[in-house]
């Protein structure tokens, strides 16, 4: 049986570090808990304009991404299957 807490619990180790996906440096933020995802934010000049609660753009943030991490039966996932390469803690 798959436990879920421990494929959780291992993915969030990751958070605060920073990972290449499809050519682009991202840092992991957040894992989420029922796919599971695992949410970047770029780490370079892409950003997008955000805006407030009436609808007006005033500021640009960096970009978010959410990908969904592919689970096995036997409960063995695979970051590398959704072309993530984990770069550590530190982009360097």
């Amino acid at each position: 049986m798959i436990n879920k807490a421990d494929i959780i619990n291992t993915l969030r180790q990751h958070i605060g570090c920073y990972a290449r996906h499809q050519g682009t440096v991202y840092e992991i933020i957040e894992v989420l808990e029922d796919a599971p995802a695992l949410v970047l934010q770029d780490c370079e000049e892409h950003t997008t304009i955000q805006a407030d609660q009436h609808g007006e753009a005033h500021r640009r943030v960096p970009q978010t991404r959410t990908i969904n991490i592919p689970v096995n039966d036997d409960g063995k996932y695979d970051i590398s299957e959704v072309d993530i390469e984990l770069l550590g803690p530190s982009i360097s």
